[in-house]
């Protein structure tokens, strides 16, 4: 099976089928999300929450972002795979976007970047489009200007912010990016973005009427450590899991029931044993 592309975003939406993409940040994650066929990956600059434990997203590198990329790309051989560009390193101007985005291509593996912001941004996707990498739009709740939005807010709730993101989005896809994520905005403002777009829209905590939907991983299995967010679906519990398996193994070795026989290689004969010393 050849690996989704960008035509394949697009033919999903002209075609009414809903593209499937979820965040991962490691080579075995990406190895199953290939074999549940799910359409893309995401390797967001959310692994600064939840796999390095910062509180927001600022504190991700681009070297910690293409570490991660490598391992995705790695394990994934059919998926999509989008590098989430992090903080600082498109905000300065083209030049700098370029080089930087660049390698997530080169050295990460991914087929694309995503990249937030709405016309202020349309210069960068321009030139990275030119040159011929893929560019996911993002637009709403975006991570990167969580201090400037004053936290993890719903956004577009005004007639004004609402019209802001539609023009926003409308200018996005003009500058030729293949896709807009849509986060955390009213779901009627989620479907006139998706209707008015030739493009697809991706949702998280947009409704239903977007073209497709994306969750982070450790929420979506339950293993993020924290209460998840209203918009997220916890398909199973692995953080309760997880803490029991690691309860049972310190159980059993301190009651000396691991390992036991079945764990433990053969003997060595007594000669060669009284030789050792």
């Amino acid at each position: 099976m050849k690996r989704f592309t960008t035509s394949d975003f697009l033919g999903k939406k002209q075609a009414g089928q809903k593209i499937t993409v979820l965040t991962a940040y490691d080579y075995h994650t990406a190895c199953l999300m290939d074999q549940a066929g799910i359409d893309a990956i995401l390797v967001g600059d959310s692994l600064g929450n939840v796999v390095l434990g910062y509180d927001t997203t600022i504190p991700v590198t681009l070297d910690d972002m293409i570490h991660h990329t490598k391992a995705v790309s790695r394990g994934s051989k059919k998926a999509f795979i989008i590098g989430d560009m992090p903080f600082l390193t498109y905000h300065t101007g083209a030049a700098d976007a370029l080089r930087n985005a660049g390698r997530f291509l080169q050295e990460g593996g991914a087929q694309a970047v995503k990249l937030e912001g709405g016309k202020e941004r349309t210069e960068v996707v321009r030139a990275l489009v030119e040159a011929g990498i893929p560019v996911m739009g993002h637009l709403g709740l975006t991570p990167q200007s969580v201090n400037q939005l004053g936290g993890f807010k719903v956004q577009g709730k005004t007639d004004a912010a609402a019209q802001k993101l539609l023009e926003d989005a409308v200018a996005l896809a003009e500058a030729g990016v293949f896709a807009v994520v849509l986060e955390c905005i009213p779901a009627d403002l989620a479907s006139k973005v998706s209707g008015t777009l030739q493009i697809p829209t991706i949702g998280i905590g947009a409704g239903a009427g977007c073209d497709g939907q994306v969750l982070v991983s450790h929420d979506l299995l339950g293993i993020n450590g924290s209460k998840a967010p209203k918009f997220v679906k916890q398909y199973c519990n692995l953080q309760e899991q997880m803490l029991e398996a690691f309860k049972a193994y310190k159980a059993d070795v301190e009651g000396q029931a691991f390992p036991g026989p079945e764990h433990t290689f053969g003997a060595v004969s007594k000669p060669v044993l009284d030789k050792v010393y």
